[in-house]
């Protein structure tokens, strides 16, 4: 080494690894971002998706916004700790962002925190690619039901809303679902109300669909 040169890693100089860092900390950064962008994207999708046939697989994998909500917040808080050095920017930041989360969170309880869960799940008559699908859940003390039907199979199958029961009136809570033939469905409610909805012989897709509460 001549005299007055600078060996790598000498003192001053920053290591190799920590000058890639300050280099790729803003691809790192905008990439968390693009993560957490898609995360909404498909949570929001998978919301939609229950509403009207959406498929099967983007329902059960995507519609849990309590879950992937908390992993948003996470992928957000590392990409402003990835792109940003001063530490006074990332309080800056961060504050706002964790506060609202804070505020928000007793609302996200309270509307998320008790999850649909599937209860039933039925083949139809005759008819392996169908199937009458029951979740059942609570809306902070009144039990609430979702009755679907799922047509078709593997990734081509689709989720069709067919009724929907909340029990805060005991005479509206859900007491039986069952087919009443490949093509029809018959509900029964507490309070003795009897419906039954045709389905399309093709696409599975209800006539109509049934509210109570």
């Amino acid at each position: 080494m001549s005299e007055g040169g600078a060996a790598p890693g000498a003192a001053g100089s920053p290591p190799p690894q920590a000058r890639w860092w300050r280099r790729q900390r803003r691809t790192v950064a905008f990439g968390l971002l693009a993560l957490a962008a898609l995360l909404v994207a498909l949570v929001y999708a998978a919301a939609r998706a229950t509403r009207d046939g959406g498929p099967v697989v983007l329902i059960e994998g995507f519609h849990h916004p309590l879950p992937y909500g908390a992993a948003v917040l996470a992928l957000i808080v590392l990409a402003v700790l990835a792109g940003f050095r001063s530490r006074a920017t990332r309080t800056l930041l961060l504050v706002p962002i964790l506060g609202c989360a804070l505020l928000a969170s007793p609302f996200a309880l309270l509307g998320f925190g008790s999850a649909p869960h599937k209860t039933a799940d039925r083949s139809a008559p005759g008819r392996s690619d169908r199937s009458l699908v029951i979740h059942e859940g609570s809306a902070v003390i009144d039990p609430l039901w979702w009755v679907s039907v799922d047509a078709g199979s593997g990734l081509t199958a689709r989720r069709w809303p067919v009724g929907y029961f909340n029990g805060d009136d005991p005479d509206n809570a859900l007491a039986s679902a069952q087919w009443d033939g490949p093509d029809r469905i018959k509900l029964t409610t507490e309070g003795g109300e009897v419906f039954v909805v045709a389905l399309d012989p093709g696409t599975g897709k209800p006539e109509r669909r049934v509210r109570m509460g």
